[in-house]
């Protein structure tokens, strides 16, 4: 069963120069206990699929279609009390940036202790929940940890300390929006191998959004790519790592610099750029960019079966299939 269901959704923003269509026609979904990575160039409608997703969206930026179900519930029909019920609890966050997640003038015992506002518990046992928590995200010495501040821990403490917050309340959901950008290489190890193992223990759906190949690579289980507000390619992270059937796909794991095996001073790039989002061309949304592009990337092509549960929107697997 999924936890999160994504169907047809298409978001656009009202700018001055028209409609900026930023997501169209996305369809994914997030299975209980699984872990399901989105990744793809800045612009690709990540952040876009997040506020759309938890209703927190930009004042000039409208659903024009699809649905968003949530253990079945449509959440873009949801009241703004109901979506308010749901966050914090049902479904949580991690944010992208540790330094700006929490008070700082507040300690972090007294802010996981106000975030538990819905739980009819006393005082002392909120805070030994909280000191449970920090435990289990692997901050020595809990208890006394508590009572310090937020510019008294590292950035990756601080991280670690929001997803024990984010997680407090044994959501069905975890959104984390890319939670180890901003964290050395070292801690990004040890941030991934703590949110596996939370994962497993509390068995939520989890949907983490990275530019990272490497962290979705090892962490996930499941991997949507994205391009220029349209997912473009969907399936195992096996099987989308080990045989890319998008060009797209291609192109970013050949700019991976985990996948460069030779020296060089001149990293690879994809040539050309992202589409305008409110002069959209027609046909293959990728086609400007792609090296194998021909006649048939005139028309949008649809999502194609690639192998069992791997499926790509390209031309090129339906001609495969039918030649």
């Amino acid at each position: 069963m999924a936890v999160l269901n994504i169907r047809g959704l298409s978001v656009g923003y009202s700018t001055p120069r028209g409609k900026l269509r930023a997501l169209r026609d996305v369809s994914m979904m997030v299975p209980e206990g699984k872990i399901v990575g989105i990744v793809g160039e800045s612009g690709c409608g990540k952040s876009t699929l997040i506020s759309a997703i938890i209703r927190l969206m930009a004042p000039n930026a409208r659903v024009g279609a699809g649905e968003v179900r949530f253990q079945g519930r449509d959440l873009l029909a949801e009241t703004e009390a109901q979506m308010r019920a749901l966050r914090g609890t049902q479904i949580s966050m991690v944010f992208q940036d540790p330094m700006q997640t929490h008070n700082p003038v507040l300690t972090v015992g007294r802010q996981m202790m106000d975030i538990q506002y819905r739980e009819r518990l006393s005082r002392a046992e909120k805070r030994q929940r909280a000191e449970r928590m920090l435990a289990l995200v692997g901050i020595p010495d809990p208890e006394a940890r508590l009572n310090q501040y937020p510019f008294e821990f590292s950035g990756g403490m601080r991280q670690r300390i929001a997803i024990a917050m984010a997680l407090m309340a044994k959501p069905a959901l975890l959104i984390a929006d890319e939670p180890t950008t901003a964290l050395d290489a070292t801690l990004e190890v040890q941030i991934i191998k703590r949110l596996r193992e939370l994962q497993d223990e509390i068995g939520c759906g989890v949907l983490f959004i990275s530019h990272h190949l490497g962290v979705i690579a090892e962490l996930c289980d499941e991997v949507v790519v994205m391009y220029a507000g349209e997912v473009v390619e969907t399936g195992s992270v096996r099987d989308v790592f080990h045989a890319p059937a998008h060009p797209y796909t291609r192109a970013l794991l050949e700019c991976d610099p985990g996948h460069i095996k030779v020296k060089t001073r001149v990293l690879p790039t994809i040539p050309g750029n992202i589409p305008d989002l409110v002069n959209l061309p027609g046909g293959c949304i990728f086609a400007d960019r792609c090296e194998r592009r021909h006649a048939a990337c005139a028309a949008r092509p649809a999502m194609a079966l690639a192998g069992d549960g791997h499926r790509a929107a390209c031309h090129l697997i339906t001609e495969r299939e039918t030649a």
